[in-house]
């Protein structure tokens, strides 16, 4: 039997690879490929805003925004162990900042500060959530330090509802609570298509790689072709909101003999729907299918269709967006 050749993972001080936090971790931590790897282990899609933005008389680190949503990420960090002073900079920028999520990067966290955080979670009950992450770094014999990242305290799995009083969900939402975890859990198993948290909604959000443009899933018990609500629809939906939607729609559009083409050839069948309504900021392109949402018994064949829909979306589309240029 042959003996495999293997090496020793070897820890690698932080202090040897980043001599200085502000001139040395801050601007690596700032990079594309540092924030996706920070992005990836606290299941988030995330892209650089600015780095040292001002607060008042202070300065956050890094400012994100996930690329599915506007809704932004503050991300401090240290080379050290946590402290008091740091704590308190979290919260000073979440709150400047309007920031939904807060990552604390930090070499080591006290009990203390971990469990600041943890209670932090456990009384936000507006969509605001608390990350503590450790970094650390390893090499296998003369090869290059490795960082990684260790989630250390983060948001229990609970669901911000907008009336705190209203913990016992309608039956709907319930359902589509059900339908989507088990959709997360389907997607994890089959598809690189990245899943925003399962929440009672008629929606999940799906990155497709920049700010303002993202997928959708809908399970809606509204049926936009009859105007009722007589079983609903599935939807995939190309979802553009980046400051300039109709110039970017109107720039897509440009090429959509080819989409739809391609898209076909992809196994959708369904009629594109390309929407710019009057008065709404927001711009779609989707495809849809009528069904009875709540007919649990359907509920893997409807989850197999929106898979198959959003991987023939991101494979379609992401090309044309990373290359799209805007008349805006």
């Amino acid at each position: 039997m042959d003996k495999p050749l293997l090496g020793r993972l070897e820890k690698v001080q932080i202090r040897e690879i980043w001599k200085n936090e502000q001139t040395g971790f801050t601007p690596w931590l700032a990079e594309a490929a540092s924030i996706k790897l920070l992005g990836d282990t606290i299941g988030l899609e995330l892209e650089v805003v600015s780095v040292e933005k001002e607060v008042g008389r202070f300065f956050a680190d890094i400012l994100c925004k996930e690329t599915t949503s506007d809704r932004y990420v503050v991300v401090e960090n240290q080379i050290e162990r946590t402290d008091h002073d740091h704590l308190g900079k979290t919260i000073t920028y979440a709150a400047g900042l309007g920031a939904t999520a807060v990552v604390w990067v930090a070499k080591h966290f006290t009990e203390e500060h971990r469990a600041a955080f943890d209670w932090l979670n456990e009384v936000t009950r507006a969509e605001v959530a608390f990350f503590g992450l450790e970094i650390e770094a390893w090499r296998i014999g003369d090869s290059p330090p490795a960082p990684k990242f260790n989630v250390v305290c983060r948001p229990n799995e609970f669901l911000p509802i907008a009336n705190p009083d209203d913990l016992a969900l309608s039956s709907t939402r319930q359902a589509q609570l059900d339908f989507w975890l088990g959709f997360k859990e389907h997607m994890d198993e089959s598809s690189p298509i990245k899943c925003s948290k399962p929440r009672p909604e008629n929606w999940m959000n799906h990155p497709i790689g920049r700010s303002g443009i993202w997928m959708s899933s809908i399970m809606s018990t509204w049926n936009s072709l009859t105007g009722k609500a007589d079983g609903g629809e599935f939807r995939v939906e190309l979802s553009i909101d980046d400051g300039h939607p109709k110039a970017t729609l109107a720039a897509m559009d440009a090429q959509r003999a080819a989409i739809e083409a391609d898209l076909h050839t992809r196994n959708v069948t369904e009629d594109l729907l390309w929407q710019s309504k009057e008065g709404v900021r927001a711009c779609r392109i989707s495809v849809r299918r009528g069904d009875d949402v709540l007919d649990k018994q359907k509920w893997p064949e409807y989850r197999e269709w929106l898979r198959t829909r959003l991987e023939a979306f991101d494979t379609v589309f992401r090309p044309v967006i990373e290359n799209l240029e805007v008349d805006a």
